[in-house]
């Protein structure tokens, strides 16, 4: 139903010479998707309120609400007399209403308040629309759209989900905000997430992770306090950059989550000693940065010191873990293998503290655009590892944008880590069996059909000479026919 409206917002963004690729599509669409989401919103509120004779106080004022300024109405029809358009619209936008929004960050009552999402939002974007009218036909489109049934909401964020994946393939740093979502189900069902738990993610990128973890907790069968737990009290996240965090929380609005428990922040910059128990979560789903290369003060909130993000990440969730808690994390492969000291020692500690009982081995391509080969560490904090299962992910073709990773491919993995069953392309290795000085667990499968051992040269050049000698006879025998 929505298709052709997302279509025709993208062909008025083309236009715009403001917006110049994927990265700066979702961003803009976020912003005015999130006004028309928050509209809706409180206008499904303020009926509510009067059914039940009670009074409604709006979060946004009257001047700035959309039904003013983005989409006037008359008589129930559309009232272009009273609509801004052009230059007006532009100042309207970036002089009044971007400030008004972004003071709610200053006025609310608490971070987890949807006021003060709506004044972080508005405090890190800036509009980069440069024409009005261009912007007002966007308006219009987006007014058509509805987020009051859940149908709805779904179908948009299916089409939001397909700019976010967009955006990630169209390459730069796009990527980082972008975990195939079949790769985060095999995920979501092997760690089984229950209501009641929290989930937490510290890198949460476009909340990828969140939203397919609720789709996995929402049923129709909900009572009211188990929804209200899935509000208000289930999903956490943490986001380092602006854009990641705007994508975040409109992902897991259009996914159904009202005030999303984000928090623009680095996750890094807390000292691991300084995290309570009352900060620790049951369930840890995540896909942290590789590399970047954090500053020498961040390091010094860590016992394993290393500039690795990634590394550094992994600290962060055993930390953040409650004792019994699971957690899927995606790391690069050579973290199973590398021989400096802070792998070394972060294997170590991974080992002992925690039982890493499974480990998913991703093939070339995984990741569209990235230039690493990734597996995903399944843990459970509090004891330590005794046995791990390795599952060689192997879809049997190459994996690539025109042909990217789908749910089929992890049926098998699913299936057979319930039981860590051995098969062609899974295993299981003892801790007592690891080199205790370097605790290496590179993947090396035991059960893959055996490949022909390579020839020696001198085998080789021998059969090269028997061949030659053999198309001589052949010819001397031709040469006698003639």
């Amino acid at each position: 139903m929505y298709e052709n409206a997302f279509n025709g917002i993208e062909r008025d963004l083309r236009a715009e010479e403001g917006i110049s690729n994927e990265l700066d599509y979702v961003e803009q669409i976020s912003w005015v998707l999130f006004l028309k989401y928050l509209h809706d919103l409180e206008t499904e509120r303020q009926d509510r309120a009067e059914l039940n004779g009670e009074t409604y106080r709006p979060i946004i004022g009257s001047g700035f609400r959309w039904d003013r300024w983005a989409a006037p109405k008359k008589d129930g029809a559309f009232d272009h007399n009273a609509a801004l358009i052009g230059d007006d619209l532009i100042d309207f936008i970036d002089d009044k209403l971007f400030p008004y929004l972004g003071s709610f960050r200053r006025s609310a009552l608490s971070a987890r308040t949807i006021e003060y999402k709506i004044g972080e939002v508005f405090t890190e974007l800036r509009n980069k629309f440069r024409s009005g009218y261009i912007l007002r036909d966007v308006l219009e489109i987006v007014d058509g759209l509805s987020f009051n049934t859940q149908a709805q909401r779904y179908e948009l964020s299916e089409l939001y989900e397909t700019r976010i994946r967009r955006m990630g393939n169209a390459g730069r740093n796009g990527g980082e905000y972008y975990t195939p979502r079949p790769l985060i189900r095999a995920m979501v069902q092997v760690t089984a997430p229950r209501i009641g738990e929290t989930i937490y993610d510290g890198a949460v990128g476009s909340a990828g992770f969140l939203c397919e973890a609720y789709n996995h907790l929402r049923h129709d069968k909900l009572s009211a306090s188990e929804y209200e737990t899935l509000q208000t009290r289930t999903f956490f996240g943490q986001e380092k950059k602006s854009l990641a965090y705007v994508i975040g929380i409109m992902n897991m609005v259009l996914h159904g989550i009202e005030a999303p428990n984000i928090v623009h922040t680095n996750s890094l910059n807390e000292n691991l000693m300084d995290i309570q128990e009352r900060d620790r979560h049951d369930l840890i789903l995540a896909n942290p940065p590789f590399g970047g290369g954090e500053r020498r003060e961040v390091q010094q909130n860590f016992p394993i010191k290393t500039g690795e993000t990634a590394y550094l990440f992994l600290q962060h969730f055993m930390r953040k873990l409650k004792a019994g808690g699971r957690a899927a994390v995606v790391i690069k492969n050579t973290f199973l293998s590398n021989t400096d000291n802070a792998s070394v020692a972060l294997r170590k500690e991974l080992l002992d503290s925690c039982k890493l009982h499974t480990v998913l081995d991703c093939p070339q391509g995984t990741f569209q655009g990235a230039g690493v080969k990734t597996v995903v560490l399944f843990f459970e904090k509090g004891a330590p590892t005794r046995d791990i299962w390795f599952y060689q992910l192997d879809p049997g073709r190459n994996l690539g944008k025109t042909n990217p990773l789908n749910d089929d491919d992890l049926v098998e993995f699913v299936n057979l880590q319930r039981d860590r069953a051995d098969s062609p392309k899974s295993w299981t290795l003892s801790r007592d069996d690891l080199d205790e000085t370097t605790f290496d667990l590179s993947v090396k499968n035991p059960n893959a059909p055996e490949t022909a051992p390579l020839r020696s040269p001198e085998e080789i050049i021998d059969t090269m000479l028997a061949r030659d000698a053999e198309t001589a006879a052949i010819l001397q025998k031709i040469r006698g026919l003639l």
